[in-house]
């Protein structure tokens, strides 16, 4: 009877330990799968299928230098291998290594014409801010695979922050038809599309505002003020104070608080205040200003329709840019405004030659006209106590026109 020899029984249990990884993967269980293709190259090193697998389980587990470690053994038995390059370019950009990331996922592409090295390269350079090489990389994403969505989508955003309209318009409607996600897309679809706006889209996806915020959380203070001039929040907290002569108010609500711009302004003449922000990243910068009693996570519109408090002060700075149509905004304050109560807020101002109440803009922000928001606030028991013409902030260099509208609720 012939018994396995040592080598035989090693290769088994090699296997085995393999398949065992690739089972765990297909389940996203990472830190098994890490495990298990470890103790398969521990008896059989130097496998170039147990490599690669090693190699894309520690990008996904966020352990960029292990992974670049193990692509780099596998690269000097395979050279020409483009799923390595592709492993080794995503390791580097996770260690922020930008230059050479761009060059293993040319090289990916380049060994192996698939839409995804290039697609990431694009990424790449749009994080670098170089978006017309980026726009190639789509191109040749596209090229090497004409269904793949998300490169319509990053296509046409560029295309839409060049004010190629019409380009941008048939990138989204390419991304739709081949499956990208439909409700982001039908948003910047809407955004390029003339006279589509307003028809088009009621609101800003909460994942875009979400995944916006989130991402721009830490930096946000200091960008939108030092960098775009952002003045909307000392705007509306000054002017609020000096027409109310400094009246001190005993619950104030704000919506899309942030992170706590206006908040730190208005805590002074506050008793209490309560901040709601769908971005979870934003509010932990407000929960640390200190000045809010109360922070709730969620879309501003679903939380007034629960919400039953009553607060003699809302204001909302530079929100209203994400929500198209107010009416069940204004209706919520309107129940939630005590008599003598104030609502204060920013809009961007809708050009008067434009005949209709809000338009989504290709900046992917909503303007709203001011027929508009005092019709709302006279059908919700509001009175315009001041509405005054000032600029929100720079974009591109040009000062964007804002509306601070502060209103009071009259009398029941």
């Amino acid at each position: 009877m012939n018994h396995p020899t040592e080598p035989q029984q090693s290769f088994e249990r090699a296997k085995q330990h393999f398949l065992d990884g690739l089972e765990s993967l297909g389940k996203e269980r990472l830190e098994e799968a890490e495990q298990s293709f470890s103790a398969s190259l521990a008896l059989l090193p130097d496998r170039a299928s147990t490599l690669i697998n090693l190699a894309a389980v520690r990008v996904r587990l966020s352990r960029p230098q292990d992974a670049l470690d193990t692509v780099e053994t596998l690269l000097r038995l395979e050279p020409q291998n483009a799923e390595a390059w592709f492993h080794r370019a995503e390791a580097l950009a996770q260690l922020g290594r930008s230059e050479e990331a761009l060059q293993s996922f040319r090289q990916a592409g380049e060994l192996n014409p698939a839409a995804m090295p290039w697609y990431r390269h694009g990424q790449v350079l749009q994080s670098l801010d170089r978006h017309e090489q980026a726009l190639h990389s789509y191109e040749r994403a596209l090229a090497a695979d004409a269904t793949f969505a998300p490169a319509w989508t990053n296509k046409g955003n560029i295309l839409r922050e060049m004010s190629r309209l019409p380009e941008a318009a048939q990138a989204f409607r390419e991304a739709v038809k081949h499956g990208g996600a439909d409700e982001l897309n039908a948003y910047y679809l809407a955004s390029v599309t003339p006279g589509g706006g307003g028809a088009g889209a009621a609101a800003s996806p909460a994942s875009y505002v979400e995944g916006l915020f989130d991402a721009y959380a830490d930096d946000f203070d200091h960008h939108i003020v030092d960098v775009l001039g952002y003045r909307a929040h000392e705007v509306l907290a000054n002017e609020l104070i000096r027409l109310t002569r400094s009246r001190r108010f005993h619950s104030a609500l704000d919506l899309g608080c942030g992170t706590g711009l206006c908040g730190a302004l208005l805590k002074d003449v506050c008793d209490r205040m309560a901040g709601v922000d769908l971005s979870s990243q934003m509010l932990a910068k407000a929960q640390a200003t200190g000045c809010y009693e109360q922070l709730v996570h969620g879309d501003i519109d679903g939380f007034l329709r629960s919400n039953t408090d009553r607060h003699d002060l809302v204001v909302a700075g530079d929100v209203f840019i994400y929500i198209g149509d107010l009416e069940s905004i204004f209706t919520s304050v309107g129940r939630a405004v005590p008599s003598d109560g104030m609502f204060c807020f920013s809009l961007e101002v809708l050009p008067s030659n434009k005949d209709m109440d809000f338009e989504l803009q290709p900046s992917l922000r909503f303007a709203h006209s001011e027929h508009y928001a005092r019709r709302l606030a006279e059908a919700n028991g509001f009175e315009v106590v001041q509405a005054l013409r000032a600029p929100l902030r720079q974009d591109q260099r040009q000062a964007i026109e804002g509306l601070f509208v502060f209103l009071r609720k009259r009398p029941a």
